[in-house]
């Protein structure tokens, strides 16, 4: 089963849906048109060694699910299937028949007062990673061992690329040999000292470890330098994810954040809110509600016009509500995984019975 064979043939297609923003009701001028489905594997994969569960395009913003997916997923109380399940029919492009055995209610439980809040703080965690990559640009020039090496001097200690200018010596010309027994300490020499070949400090600029050397004995050392390793791999870690992210972000939506001058990433947490009221919902009334009445209030958020910490406040007192209200909503504790596994066997059979492949 592949993304073409579904998009130009309705054979096994079960559900097709405009979902996302539009969906929602939170669309913009300039957001995209996601397209969720689920489909049914033809007999023969499906009984052979050929399953497939998903097909997407590259962006993922075009993606179906097969059937036995989309009942795993529901039994657990998945947020984003269960708004599948729930888009509103204006924006349902193609529904199956078979499809009005699956309806979200079967599935609605307290287990969802655990997934839609894992929901919402992946969504917190998000925005709290791109305000920090905001207010904490790194440095597009890449920082080397050097920057992470220290000499000690006194009762203090001197960055090691200070201590090499003072003495004109090119870090190429050094020879480090560790000290036992004391982490990331050693002694370094300089070519000057001795006929054999040093071999630097680093080996380059994208170097993990610094370079050891073989010292004649007898030599003093010239200073003791401290590498802070642990610092050096953080760094390198957080150069590599916002260069990454530099690359890959969309160029609009960050522009959006920088214009609103708040500093992070409304959209998330405009969802972070959707999520929450969402649950809300489902403990009060069990129902999923995807087009959101409170669609105004949302996009002032996502506006900009409230403080990060302010919304991050209220987002946690939500969150402990939200909690107490499932304690008593009438729904069960989870899902009735045997009468969702009837419903499923129920559907491939009638399914396979009329189809001829």
């Amino acid at each position: 089963m592949t993304l073409q064979e579904l998009e130009h043939s309705k054979t096994h297609l079960l559900l097709k849906c405009i979902s996302g923003s539009q969906a929602y009701g939170l669309a913009l001028p300039h957001s995209d048109t996601d397209i969720k489905g689920i489909f049914i594997l033809p007999r023969r994969a499906y009984y052979g060694m050929t399953y497939t569960d998903q097909v997407n395009n590259e962006t993922n913003d075009i993606a179906y699910y097969e059937i036995g997916k989309i009942v795993d997923l529901l039994v657990k109380n998945n947020p984003n299937i269960l708004e599948l399940l729930s888009t509103p029919d204006d924006c349902v492009l193609y529904r199956h028949p078979a499809m009005a055995r699956l309806r979200p209610e079967m599935f609605l439980s307290r287990l969802c007062n655990q997934t839609f809040g894992q929901y919402a703080y992946a969504q917190i965690k998000k925005a709290r990673g791109l305000n920090k990559k905001i207010l904490n640009p790194v440095g597009e020039v890449r920082k080397t061992i050097l920057d992470f090496c220290y000499v000690l001097e006194g009762q203090g200690s001197l960055p090691l690329t200070t201590w090499l200018a003072q003495r004109q010596y090119r870090q190429e010309d050094c020879g480090l040999v560790r000290v036992e027994h004391m982490r990331e300490v050693y002694v370094v020499f300089h070519q000057s000292q001795t006929d054999r070949k040093l071999h630097g400090i680093t080996s380059g600029a994208t170097a993990d470890e610094v370079s050891l050397s073989s010292i004649p004995a007898g030599l003093e050392p010239q200073a003791m330098v401290y590498f802070n390793k642990d610092g050096y791999s953080v760094y390198c870690k957080e150069y590599r994810q916002y260069w990454e992210w530099v690359q890959t972000r969309n160029e609009a939506r960050y522009e959006n954040t920088l214009n609103h001058g708040r500093r992070y990433d409304a959209k998330n947490i405009m969802h972070v809110f959707r999520i929450l009221a969402m649950a809300e919902e489902i403990a009060r009334e069990g129902r999923v509600h995807v087009r959101r009445a409170d669609r105004a209030w949302l996009l002032r958020i996502r506006a900009g016009e409230f403080l990060y910490e302010d919304l991050l406040k209220q987002a946690e007192e939500r969150m402990q509500r939200i909690g107490e209200l499932f304690q008593t909503a009438d729904l069960p504790d989870v899902p009735d995984i045997r009468h969702a596994e009837e419903v499923l066997v129920n559907i491939r059979e009638e399914f396979y019975r009329l189809s001829i492949d």
